[in-house]
């Protein structure tokens, strides 16, 4: 149960919101000064806010395969008609 709910949040989350909150966990990473349970919690939200990014970008990157592969077979087929 608690596993849908948390992949319905990360599903809700764009892109950019993903990105940002990634950067600010590292930030807060990087400045130091949490304890070792803080850290660790920071580092397993980074890896799921890592993971709703590569997931936006693959779905990016297959839509921008299929629209180029459709303007090729486009292409190719007018250049058929000629």
């Amino acid at each position: 149960m608690a596993t849908e709910a948390k992949a319905e949040a990360e599903a809700a989350l764009g892109y950019e919101q993903a990105r940002d909150e990634l950067i600010e966990v590292v930030r807060r990473l990087e400045a130091g000064g949490t304890t070792l349970e803080e850290s660790l919690a920071l580092w397993e939200r980074g890896e799921e806010l890592a993971k709703v990014c590569r997931r936006w970008l693959e779905g990016a990157r297959a839509r921008l395969d299929a629209a180029l592969a459709r303007e090729e077979r486009e292409e190719a087929e007018a250049a058929g008609e000629d």
